[in-house]
C-alpha cells in the first residue's frame, strides 16, 4: 500500500527544522506532486510539543486558529508573520487524494526569544572573610540564558567554557548557567558596584539595576569588648542575688510565728444528771 501511495502523491519540505526570532517571519515549506491529474485536499495542522493538542492551521482553503490574520499561504507553504513563542510547535502538511491516499511531512518551528531584563540580588553590606553570593536570573529567554557579571563597569572574566569556573584563585566563582557570583572569602578589595546581563544566541538583555556592595572589616576588638561587658553584667547580677539571699530577702518571712493553742470548752451534754427526791417522810 505504501508503494502505491508514493506513486500517487508525494510530499516533501525544504526545511524540517525552522528557527525564527520572536516577532520576525517564519516560512513552513511544503511541496507536493501528483502523478495523475486528480483532485486532492491540502491541510496544515499544529501539534503542540510533548504530544499535546492537535489543531487546524489551514483548513478548507483558509488560515484558521491562532494564525488567522498573521499568516498567508503561497502555493502549499505557509508564511507566518510576527511569530511569537506560542507558535513553537510541530506542524504537519497533509495531502489527501480523492481516492483517500494520504501523504504528509512535518516541520518543526522553534521561536527564539531574547532574554528579558534580569533581576539581581546584591547585598549592600558584608563583612570580610565571609561567604557572599550574588544572584542574577531571568525566565523569558529561549534558549535558556547564560550570564555575565560586571564590577564597576568591567566584565568579570571567566577562564574556561565550563559552567562553573574560578578566576583569581580564592577570589570568586561564577556559574554562567545559574547566574551566581560567589565570594568564598570576600575581601575589602571586592567593594564595588555590581550588575549582570543575561544573553543567549539571540542577543543580550538590558543590565539589571546596579548596586554597590560595601565590604567592611570584621570589628574583632568591638566584639571582644562587648563580650567582656556582657560577662561583667552577668557577674554583677549574680553577686547581687547572692548577697540578697544571705540577707534573707528571699525567705518566706523574717519572724517565725509560734502556733497558738485555743482552748475550747467541752460541749455540754443535753442529758445532765438531775437529783430526785429519794427521802420518804
Amino acid at each position: 500500500m505504501a508503494g502505491n501511495i508514493a506513486m500517487v502523491v508525494s510530499v516533501m519540505t525544504d526545511n524540517k527544522k525552522v528557527e525564527a526570532t520572536e516577532f520576525d517571519e517564519a516560512v513552513l515549506s511544503c511541496v507536493y506532486s501528483l502523478q495523475r491529474n486528480s483532485k486532492y485536499r491540502l491541510e496544515w495542522k499544529k501539534i503542540e510539543r510533548g504530544g499535546g493538542d492537535v489543531s487546524f492551521v489551514y483548513y478548507e482553503g483558509d488560515i484558521v486558529g491562532s494564525l488567522k490574520g498573521r499568516a498567508e499561504m503561497f502555493d502549499s507553504s505557509i508564511r507566518i508573520k510576527n511569530v511569537t513563542r506560542k507558535d513553537s510547535a510541530m506542524y504537519r502538511c497533509e495531502v489527501t487524494t480523492a481516492a483517500g491516499y494520504v501523504e504528509e511531512v512535518e516541520v518543526e518551528l522553534t521561536v527564539l526569544v531574547l532574554p528579558a531584563t534580569p533581576l539581581c540580588d546584591i547585598p549592600r553590606n558584608v563583612m570580610t572573610g565571609t561567604v557572599v553570593e550574588l544572584k542574577c536570573r531571568e525566565k523569558e529567554g529561549f534558549p535558556a540564558s547564560q550570564y555575565d557579571w560586571f564590577k564597576d563597569g568591567e566584565r568579570l572574566q571567566v577562564q574556561a567554557q565550563n559552567a562553573k569556573v574560578k578566576t583569581s584563585p580564592g577570589s570568586y566563582t561564577i556559574n554562567i548557567n545559574s547566574g551566581t557570583l560567589q565570594f568564598n572569602t570576600v575581601a575589602k578589595t571586592d567593594t564595588g558596584e555590581y550588575y549582570c546581563e543575561a544573553y543567549n544566541r539571540v542577543g543580550r538583555s538590558q543590565k539589571c539595576l546596579a548596586k554597590k556592595m560595601q565590604v567592611d572589616d570584621l570589628n574583632v576588638g568591638g566584639i571582644v569588648a562587648a563580650a567582656v561587658v556582657v560577662s561583667l553584667v552577668i557577674a554583677l547580677c549574680g553577686l547581687g542575688v547572692y548577697h540578697a539571699h544571705k540577707k534573707g530577702y528571699f525567705s518566706r518571712g523574717h519572724t517565725s510565728q509560734k502556733s497558738r493553742s485555743v482552748y475550747k470548752p467541752a460541749p455540754s451534754t443535753q442529758n445532765e444528771f438531775k437529783h430526785t427526791k429519794s427521802f420518804v417522810i
